[in-house]
């Protein structure tokens, strides 16, 4: 067994809960596991894992990474910790369980509680996260058309299914809708999956065609789920689209979302639900077409004030992005749409992406208790955007 000691350093930001991903020197090698303690012998749950090379973290392929949960650091605070590696496999349960049923679903589950469903079969146009559920047991998406089993949903825009990834003009096709003329999203594998005291994390490969099922591109998508319990739950979405075929043009419209959600009915901002972003816009009015390093939608459901945060990374393609949030409970992260979110129409937010090369973004989706500010959404998203520094010492 091989130690390794890290310096986590919490920078000018108040640290909770936070994820951090620290590199372990080449000569580690690949350990099966790691037993992370911290100044005081405390024991913190901590994770192996070879970097996925869709990842912003990626590290060459020779390398392994320690991924762990840190409770609390305060702003300007360090702590060591101390990484005990080994070739032996950890045992006891999965604090986040991802399982493929084979059959057309992966489920992730984070303490024993399912989190959502990846629905990679069976759908009419593309695959879609369904359930999503928050840290209360509450379904915060909208369950209709994957589901009618909630009396009394709204029944609109049978294409917004929850949580998905879409956008309304690719190649000239629409593979946002599911209208006339559609383009797919079809399942080619799941690529991998994981599950650990940390995270868990599913992989997969979809090829995005026109109406005639031929491949336009081909897209890869990682969701990455945190053993973060209690007041909120959090998952990463990563997606890339590669240029398989040939180039390919993402049209400037406002119909889509590279993350997209319907949110519960209850949540509507019609119904008494709240939207604001990072600079503290509120409502659709003063959120919508607007760019912003986050957003957040609040509702009520069954007595209980939840609320959806999207982060989007700086790394992400044209952060930060615009959003097309409405009242009606439309919820998506959209980098193209200037010419109807500028009313100018001159604005050309299209995209074009020549063969071979790729385009990635990175969303942060938080499902908490209480609104942005109770949730600390702004000191969240420093965790993901500006993460504690970690330094390796002998």
């Amino acid at each position: 067994m091989s130690k390794v000691r890290f310096v986590v350093h919490a920078g000018p930001h108040r640290r909770r809960n936070c994820p951090v991903v620290a590199n372990l020197p080449a000569g580690a090698g690949r350990p099966a596991a790691v037993r992370l303690t911290g100044e005081a012998g405390e024991r913190l749950p901590a994770q192996v894992c070879s970097p996925l090379r869709l990842s912003r973290n990626a590290q060459p392929a020779e390398c392994s990474q320690v991924v762990f949960l840190l409770p609390s650091l305060d702003a300007g605070e360090s702590v060591q910790l101390t990484a005990e590696l080994t070739d032996q496999a950890a045992a006891g349960p999965d604090a986040v369980a991802v399982s493929d049923d084979g059959a057309g679903s992966v489920t992730v589950s984070v303490a024993g509680q399912l989190l959502t469903t990846y629905r990679y079969l069976g759908n009419p146009a593309r695959p879609c996260f369904f359930p999503v559920i928050g840290p209360s047991g509450k379904r915060v998406t909208r369950s209709w058309p994957v589901s009618d089993d909630v009396p009394g949903e709204t029944q609109d825009h049978p294409h917004h299914r929850s949580l998905w990834v879409a956008h309304g003009e690719v190649n000239r096709t629409d593979n946002w809708s599911e209208g006339p003329g559609h383009g797919f999203q079809l399942h080619r594998d799941i690529l991998s999956t994981s599950s650990g005291p940390v995270f868990g994390s599913l992989a997969a490969l979809n090829d995005w065609t026109n109406a005639g099922k031929r491949k336009v591109l081909e897209e890869r998508r990682i969701l990455t789920a945190y053993a973060v319990s209690g007041e909120m739950r959090m998952f990463d979405l990563d997606v890339c689209f590669t240029a398989t075929e040939c180039d390919v043009r993402f049209g400037d419209t406002k119909e889509g979302g590279i993350i997209a959600m319907r949110v519960a009915p209850a949540m509507d901002g019609d119904h008494g639900g709240r939207i604001e972003n990072c600079y503290g816009a509120i409502g659709e009015a003063e959120c919508w077409g607007r760019r912003a390093h986050w957003c957040d939608y609040v509702g009520e459901i069954e007595g209980e004030r939840l609320g959806i945060a999207i982060l989007d990374h700086p790394q992400s393609f044209r952060h930060p992005t615009h959003w097309h949030v409405r009242d009606y409970g439309m919820y998506t992260a959209n980098p193209f749409g200037w010419h109807d979110f500028h009313s100018d129409p001159s604005a050309d937010g299209s995209h074009l992406l020549p063969l071979g090369a790729s385009l990635c973004f990175y969303y942060r989706v938080i499902l908490h208790r209480g609104d942005a500010a109770e949730a600390g959404i702004a000191a969240r998203y420093h965790d993901y955007a500006n993460p504690p520094r970690v330094e390796v010492v002998t």
